[in-house]
């Protein structure tokens, strides 16, 4: 799995990375406090955090609920010197609440629960396969300022996930829906390909990859001027999808 460490003790995270690498998984990026990981998360996408609970500018609970916000949001892992937080830790969704010195033994049963699907995910992943074979929806019903607007899945550029929000970009304009960026790559796999935590774009306008610095790409769109950022975990996928082409 691709870890986050955050935790303002240097010898702590130094530690960690040791662990998590012990352990046969992968440290995507380190932080030294909560205000710097919601963007951390958005760029690499950890399967994990691994977040202290006490440090400066932003606290591990804090931090816990900015990432609720997300659409897909990765589990968390408190690891702390305090155990009067865990009640509030639980509260926030996390999924362990480890006391320093984190034994190796326990961080591992932590990370392997993690890893295992739990019956309520089994069930989620039967009812998405469920929906999956519905009829999809050749356009999609939105309401603006104009009133009730029709938009046909063909005309479509992208999906723009913010917050509670997703964002049409079509060929007439853009338009706010209330859905979310799962359900929608649920319904049109076959049309739509993820690039990033945040955004689908339609795999028939797909025009090209393009190297904006070391390790950074971005995704060009027929008949559209802005580019999408591509993570790293969806680069090959789209790659290998733009051959197919």
């Amino acid at each position: 799995m691709d870890i986050l460490i955050c935790d303002d003790e240097q010898l702590a995270v130094e530690r960690l990375v040791r662990l998590v690498t012990d352990l046969g998984h992968n440290v995507v990026a380190t932080a030294e406090h909560g205000g710097q990981v919601y963007d951390l998360v958005l760029e690499h996408e950890p399967d994990v955090i691994l977040l202290d609970i006490q440090m400066p500018e932003m606290d591990g609970l804090s931090c816990a609920r900015q990432l609720m916000q997300l659409d897909v949001k990765p589990a968390i892992i408190f690891c702390t010197a305090y155990d009067q937080h865990a009640l509030q830790a639980f509260q926030s969704q996390a999924q362990a609440y480890l006391l320093k010195p984190i034994a190796r033994g326990e961080l591992q049963e932590a990370l392997d629960n993690i890893a295992k699907p739990t019956q309520a995910q089994m069930s989620q992943l039967k009812q998405q396969s469920s929906s999956a074979s519905r009829k999809q929806r050749q356009q999609i019903t939105a309401k603006s300022h104009r009133g009730v607007e029709l938009i046909p899945i063909e005309q479509i550029y992208y999906f723009l996930a913010d917050q509670k929000y997703v964002t049409i970009r079509h060929q007439k304009g853009s338009v706010l829906i209330d859905e979310t960026l799962k359900d929608l790559e649920l319904e049109f796999a076959d049309q739509f390909i993820r690039i990033h935590r945040n955004a689908l774009v339609s795999i028939k306008f797909l025009d090209g990859i393009e190297s904006v610095c070391s390790g950074q790409y971005q995704v060009r769109l027929r008949d559209v001027e802005e580019r999408l950022v591509i993570s790293r975990r969806h680069l090959p996928q789209l790659r290998e999808s733009m051959q197919q082409l």
